[in-house]
């Protein structure tokens, strides 16, 4: 039996069956596709980014605000620019722009998640603490959660020159009195920012910008000009967006002034109200021409209104004024006069001791408000009522109250920290009644003193011509000594070129003796040369022709010799021996060859 069950043929599949099951599939397929495109696509454009929700998963942890993929809740994972396929049933995205932050901005994240920060406390130690982070982000493009991170865009501190920053820490714990801040606590802190741009957490640092270097106090009490107190100059930025940026610093430190100088104000008149007192009008007060109320006013430039944007990047100056008063410096001289004066003090804060007056005393105005003026003015009344009214009309007395001044601000105000360099008075106004006779005699000795000048001066003159008369008369005695000089230089001069000329030609004519000589020996010696010579090579010759007369021992021979050695050399003689028969039989190889002779020695052989 499982033989023939194994051996029973199966029927085939029909083939419209396998067509219907395809086209199922691709129907399904097709469907598919078109369901995820038309309604499951997400295009995230440039510039935005995409919250997702998912609507399924698992359950996060309870207070959970951002969850994790596979989770359910919003996702911590946002989604940059491209192309995604999201379920709507089981997904939903929304779209938000990316947090852009420009140049000269700075952001500052507050984060809703994260471990709770402990009581009192605003800034997250790191980043995962709940609250608002310490570190800032600078220029750039980020993509935060927008449902998990708050991002707030403040403006960077721009610090110009001529300017530092005061760091003060707002949260932390307390330091000691009288000491700087450490890192963490709240505080001024020791360390002060120098000019540049910074991406400071407002809500941790408050950076307060003080002017530094060269300022002065100027007390006056006109009415149509009112002083200033003025620091240095302010070199505006090269580039616009730098400059900007400085601007709106110094604005934000304008605010801060102002609001102080608004809560001083409400404080002042709540202690007058306390005290029933009546309250200080805003206007100036005229006291005899003079206005005693200290009028703030904000310059151009320090709270941006009246700066003008630089029609191209270029450097140049703008003044830097602080705060104007209308205030002037009144004591009673010795003799019982009121004195008025207006008075300009130059004076310095270093940079090493900023944080230390800002610690104490508070910004440039509070400084002045505080430390300044209240010396200025002690000291003023202190010194001058040593001095007569008729003193500071006089140039000495006025000069000596000056260097008094100046000295005993320099002291004083060296132990708060303020360098004073000058104190210089501008302007006195004493009573009428003693100035018009103190004029009248002043007038007199200035009189006076021009008479007499003018009769020293008619004398210097008289002394003038007289001695301008000597001058030429000695100009003129000059010039006949120089002419004198000169004729005696210029004979002793022709003098010398003679003698000198006869003894050059001296020299000459020895030269020439003694060429002379030198040539007249020299022909005597090249002819007793020649002829020595001659007679040695005659004699050897001779004595030659001696030693060959006895060689030969003949006188026949030695002449025949002579004439073989005068013959040609190229001549053959040839000697033939004649026998019996013919001259002319025996010729034939009969001839003996004789050598030809040695040619003869010497320089005149051929």
């Amino acid at each position: 039996m499982t033989k023939t069950a194994e051996n029973t043929v199966k029927p085939p599949v029909p083939r419209g069956f396998l067509a219907g099951i395809a086209g199922v599939v691709i129907v399904l397929a097709l469907a598919w596709g078109a369901y995820m495109w038309f309604f499951c696509r997400v295009y995230v454009p440039a510039g935005m980014m995409a919250v997702v929700t998912a609507k399924t998963g698992r359950q996060p942890k309870p207070g959970s605000i951002l969850v994790e993929r596979g989770e359910k809740g919003i996702w911590r994972e946002v989604l940059s620019e491209g192309r995604y396929f999201f379920d709507p049933f089981l997904y939903d995205v929304k779209l938000a722009k990316n947090i852009d932050i420009p140049l000269g901005k700075v952001g500052v994240v507050t984060s809703k998640i994260g471990r709770e920060l402990p009581p009192g406390e605003i800034i997250a130690a790191d980043d995962s603490g709940k609250g608002v982070r310490r570190n800032v982000l600078g220029p750039g493009v980020y993509r935060l959660n927008p449902e998990g991170f708050k991002v707030e865009i403040f403006d960077a501190i721009n610090i110009p020159p001529g300017y530092v920053g005061i760091v003060t820490g707002q949260t932390g714990k307390e330091p000691k009195p009288g000491q700087f801040a450490a890192p963490g606590e709240k505080g001024v802190m020791r360390d002060i920012l120098q000019p540049g741009l910074y991406y400071i957490n407002s809500y941790a640092f408050q950076i307060n910008v003080i002017e530094i270097g060269m300022n002065q106090v100027t007390m006056s009490g006109n009415a149509k000009g009112a002083s200033v107190v003025s620091g240095r100059n302010q070199l505006a930025a090269a580039n616009s967006t730098l400059q900007n940026m400085a601007v709106n610093t110094l604005k934000f430190q304008t605010e801060l002034r102002r609001q102080k100088s608004r809560e001083r104000m409400n404080a002042d008149m709540a202690v007058m109200a306390e005290k029933n007192l009546p309250a200080p009008s805003r206007a100036p007060r005229a006291v005899g021409g003079r206005y005693k109320s200290v009028r703030l006013e904000r310059a151009a430039g320090a709270d941006g209104a009246a700066v003008p944007a630089p029609r191209k990047p270029r450097s140049y100056a703008t003044p830097s004024q602080i705060f104007g008063l209308s205030r002037a410096v009144e004591f009673p001289s010795r003799d019982g006069f009121k004195v008025l004066l207006d008075m300009t003090v130059e004076f310095e804060l270093l940079p090493e001791k900023i944080s230390l007056i800002y610690m104490l005393y508070g910004d440039l105005p509070q400084v002045v408000e505080k430390i300044i003026l209240p010396q200025v003015l002690s000291v003023s009344r202190l010194k001058g009522s040593s001095y007569r009214a008729q003193d500071f009309i006089m140039g000495d007395g006025r000069e000596k109250f000056q260097l008094d001044l100046r000295s005993e601000l320099v002291k004083i105000l060296a132990s708060k920290h303020i360098v004073v360099h000058n104190a210089i008075i501008r302007n006195v106004e004493i009573p009428r009644d003693i100035l018009t006779p103190i004029q009248a005699v002043s007038l007199a000795q200035e009189q006076n003193l021009t008479n007499v000048a003018m009769q020293t001066t008619a004398k210097k003159l008289a002394e003038l011509n007289t001695e301008t008369e000597l001058i030429e008369q000695r100009r003129r005695e000059v010039r006949q000594e120089t002419a004198k000089l000169v004729a005696a230089i210029s004979a002793e001069r022709k003098r010398d070129v003679a003698a000198i000329d006869a003894e050059t030609a001296l020299k000459v004519a020895e030269i020439r003796l003694k060429r002379s000589e030198i040539l007249a020996r020299t022909s005597q010696l090249r002819g007793e040369t020649a002829a020595r010579a001659k007679f040695l090579v005659d004699n050897e010759r001779a004595r030659g022709e001696i030693m060959k007369a006895k060689a030969v021992g003949d006188g026949e021979v030695l002449a025949r010799l002579v004439m073989v050695n005068a013959l040609n050399p190229r001549v053959r003689t040839s000697i033939i021996h004649a026998g019996e028969g013919t001259l002319w039989t025996d010729l034939k190889g009969a001839a003996v060859a004789v050598p030809a002779p040695a040619p003869r020695p010497g320089p005149y052989r051929r």
